[in-house]
This record gives C-alpha cells, sequence and structure tokens, in this order.
C-alpha cells in the first residue's frame, strides 16, 4: 500500500495524541498511518540507522488486531532493544543475543499494548544500555538526525533518533543515570525519567543490584505525549495516581521555589553552550513568575558514588553472563561481548562480596544526600547534560575502559542524583547552539513529584515552543548528505 502527501505530513506535524485523535474520528484509516511510518523508516534508516530489527508484517498484523480504544490506538513506535516485546527478538544490543527471542512478556509490554500502540520494531542502544553513546558492534553507531557525524547519546539513542527524525511520533525509551534524558537533550526531543515505582514492572531481574535506579518511559515531540504515556503504564492503585492529561495540561503550576545550579556531582562546570542554556531556561521560569534561587545542588562523595555505581553495575553483568552461560552451554561466547563490557565483568570477578554490599550502601547514602539537597526546592534546575552532541567514535565501547568509566562519570554529572534519590526528572529542549545543535535543561521534583513536574513542562512548552525547530530539521532530513 502507498502513501500519500498528506499521510506523510501528518506523520511529521502530528504528535502521536494528535494522530490518535484523527484515527478515533475516522478521518485517517490506521493503515494509512502506519505505511506512512513504513516509508519514513524505510527512507531514513540507511541514514540514521536508529532500529536493530524493522518488521513492518508484524506491524501490519498488530495493527489488524490491536485493542480497540487504547489513548494512542494505531499509532505507530518503537520499542528499546532492552525491553522484551512479543514478536520481535530482544538483543540487549549484544552481539551474543542479536536475533534472540525471549519468551514471555511483562506488565509494561502488556500496558504498551493495551494503549494500542503499534510497534514497527526495535530501536538501537548500546550493549546492555551500558554507555550514554549507542554504537554498539552489533549494529553500527546511530547517528543524530540534526547531524550525522555526531551521537545521539545513550542508551537510548535509537529511540531519540527515531522520534527526532520523525520516523514515529513516540518511542519506548529506559533510563538508569539518565539514558533517556541525555538522548533527549542531544537531539531536541522532550525526555521525562518517572519517579521510583510509578510504572507497572517491565522484565527487569529482581535481583539485579542497579534495578531500583531504572525506569521506563519514553521520548517523545511533545509534552502531551509523554504525560499520556505515563498514565497509560502507571502501576494500579498508586498512592498519588496522575491527573487526566487535560487536568495536567489545563492547571499551570503554582509558583515555585527553583533551585538552579551548575556545578555537577563532581564539582564541575559545563562547556558555555550548556551554561547558556541554563540561563536562559532561567531567564524563561523567572518570567513565568517562578522563583530562581541559586543553589549548590546535590553533594555527596562522588568519586565514591562512581566506584560504587560501577561495581554494582559490573556485579550485575557477571551475574547475566554466568546466567547466559549455563543456559546457553556450548553457545556461550563470552569473546562475543564487547571490550568493555569484558572489563566490567572481569572487574567484578576481582571484587568481594564485602565490596559489593558496601557499594549498595553508598548508592543508598548518595540517594539520601540528593534528596536532602532538595529540601527547600519544589524544583531543581540544572543542564541536563555538560554539552551538545560528541563525535561518534570518540567514546566508543572498544575505547580505554577507565577512560569510559570518566566519560560516563562526566556525561551523567547531573542526571545520576535523580535516579539514585528516585525522583522523576526531566530534560526539556529549550536551547539551540549557535551551531545549531539542541540542548536540554534539566528539571526534577521529589519523589511522586511527577504531575507538578508535567504542569510545568506544558507551561514550559507553551512558552517557548520547540516543535518548529524540529518539524525544519525533519523536512530537510531525507535530502542532506552530512
Amino acid at each position: 500500500m502507498g502513501t500519500t502527501g498528506r499521510d506523510a505530513a501528518l506523520l511529521l506535524d502530528l504528535d502521536a495524541t494528535g494522530q490518535a485523535a484523527l484515527i478515533r474520528t475516522g478521518d485517517i484509516a490506521p493503515a494509512e498511518l502506519l505505511e506512512a511510518a513504513i516509508a519514513r523508516i524505510e527512507a531514513l534508516q540507511p541514514r540514521v540507522n536508529a532500529l536493530v530489527d524493522f518488521d513492518p508484517e508484524a506491524a501490519r498484523r498488530q495493527a489488524d488486531g490491536r485493542e480497540p480504544g487504547g489513548v494512542f490506538a494505531g499509532v505507530p513506535t518503537l520499542v528499546k532493544d532492552l525491553l522484551a516485546f512479543p514478536g520481535f527478538p530482544t538483543g540487549f544490543g549484544s552481539r551474543l543475543f542479536h536475533g534472540a527471542r525471549l519468551p514471555g512478556t511483562s506488565p509494561y509490554a502488556q500496558a504498551l499494548r493495551r494503549a494500542g500502540l503499534v510497534v514497527l520494531g526495535k530501536s538501537t542502544t548500546s550493549e546492555f544500555g551500558l554507555l550514554g553513546t549507542t554504537e554498539p558492534l552489533a549494529t553500527g553507531p546511530t547517528r543524530n538526525p540534526w547531524r550525522h557525524d555526531l551521537s545521539a547519546g545513550g542508551s537510548s539513542g535509537g529511540a531519540a533518533a527515531a522520534v527526532a527524525a520523525g520516523m514515529v511520533p513516540v518511542a519506548h525509551a529506559s533510563d538508569g543515570g539518565g539514558s533517556i534524558r541525555g538522548p533527549a537533550s542531544f537531539c531536541g526531543l522532550f525526555g521525562f525519567k518517572p519517579s521510583r515505582g510509578r510504572t507497572v514492572a517491565a522484565d527487569i531481574p529482581p535481583d539485579m543490584p542497579t534495578a531500583a535506579l531504572l525506569a521506563d518511559h519514553c521520548v517523545s515531540r511533545s509534552v502531551r505525549d509523554s504525560a499520556a504515556w505515563l498514565k497509560a503504564t502507571e502501576a494500579p492503585g498508586h498512592a498519588a495516581p496522575l491527573p487526566d492529561l487535560a487536568a495536567l495540561r489545563d492547571t499551570p503550576p503554582p509558583r515555585l521555589r527553583i533551585g538552579v545550579y551548575r556545578r555537577d556531582l563532581f564539582g564541575e562546570l559545563p562547556s558555555p553552550d550548556a551554561l547558556a542554556a541554563l540561563d536562559a531556561a532561567t531567564r524563561l521560569c523567572t518570567d513565568l513568575g517562578h522563583d530562581v534561587v541559586e543553589t549548590a545542588g546535590p553533594a555527596c562523595d562522588a568519586p565514591a558514588v562512581s566506584r560504587a555505581f560501577f561495581t554494582l553495575t559490573a556485579a550485575g553483568l557477571a551475574g547475566m553472563a554466568d546466567q547466559a552461560a549455563a543456559l546457553m552451554g556450548p553457545a556461550f561466547d563470552a569473546g562475543l561481548f564487547e571490550p568493555y563490557t569484558r572489563d566490567l565483568v572481569r572487574r567484578a570477578r576481582a571484587a568481594s562480596a564485602d565490596e559489593v554490599r558496601a557499594a549498595g550502601a553508598a548508592l543508598a547514602a548518595a540517594g539520601a544526600s540528593a534528596r536532602a539537597a532538595g529540601a527547600g526546592f519544589d524544583v531543581l534546575l540544572s543542564p541536563t547534560v555538560p554539552f551538545t552532541a560528541f563525535p561518534l567514535g570518540r567514546h566508543g565501547p572498544g575505547q580505554d575502559p577507565d577512560d569510559l568509566i570518566a566519560f560516563t562519570n562526566r556525561l551523567a554529572g547531573y542526571t545520576v542524583p535523580a535516579s539514585l534519590a528516585g525522583w522523576p526528572a526531566m530534560s526539556v529542549p529549550l536551547y539551540w547552539s549557535e551551531a545549531g545543535l539542541p540542548l536540554g535543561c534539566q528539571f526534577t521534583a521529589a519523589h511522586d513529584a511527577d504531575a507538578l513536574l508535567l504542569r510545568l513542562a506544558f507551561q514550559l512548552e507553551a512558552a517557548a515552543d520547540w516543535a518548529p525547530r524540529l518539524r525544519a530539521m525533519q523536512d530537510g532530513l531525507a535530502c542532506r548528505n552530512d
């Protein structure tokens, strides 16, 4: 089935909420919208490389049997290659598991199906979500739609690149220390990390040492898509349920006390571009009537937090490798892990049980310190990441492991405190550099204050709409040769 110019324009002009509304009113058939997305992916995937798996026929079957009445009924999307979804392989960005199909499903995947989303494929990720750039050896680098020699970030780089490029209007993503927020910043999107425990469970092993840091959500062009996605995946019976979309959108936040800080967890200042972005966000919040106050931000023993984080991450990887070896038998080949992954497993083998226990205690203490830094403020404001998108190849999985750990510390110096504290956090695309590259600012709030952050996000979006910049980039994407 072909697509019309009207269908292609709707794919770019409308967010997921707008597309779903047209489907509900009968102004467009779900099949038309799906074919437009398929055509857009086929045109841009060779340039952007945002998908590890693409199955139009599976998507057509889903569209025929989709759940009626879901908030996103008939809207095309992608699922990150760390989440198992029925009918698609789950490779975890790894050569060892590339193309593997996992049995069963998760409450999170079921919630996406109930929302009516039509999954076209799986988006790329760094191996096991480890790196803040999406350049896995299994699939090659994912390229930033704003400039193809730059990274889209990680680990949700494929999701962010696909949405920014206009392949789909919204896409599943996940975040353990900034893996939604970083790619959203680099790609000019809205990226929200929910509060700990806000959503139904994804298929994260409960014994994973860093499981409490992980959150599943999406990257989106619009605030309303993110809010609707969160409502659709919210845990039943939550103590502080989200209001409906209209209430979030139409009820502006009260006058907020916003603490703004410039230095990251390690005491480092960001790039001049990131400082300019922060100043612009500060002025905007002041113009909107909020009280913006300079503060020091979260403080803790940052080197100890880094050691603890990587100790626990490595322990989880070693446990996963042991399980895979037991299940795969002779087919297991640790040499198919990327060099960075192998080095982390090696470090885990050398760590004692006491070191692992101490690492858990260190992260818990750092979370408490972060929560203390937020006391007295409704919202904290900082850079999301310390710089604009960086060149591909600079921080790939074959680089020196110590350099990659240092890169991760630098990249996540603003985002990881919210993960440790269990806070909701969002990257809002409020600034573009002189070179034309997007750079987000991060807003965080207390645990379960997701609705407050989303109300602020709606207010920021109305005051500084980023959609025209994104649309202009998408218009010229297919004919660029950078």
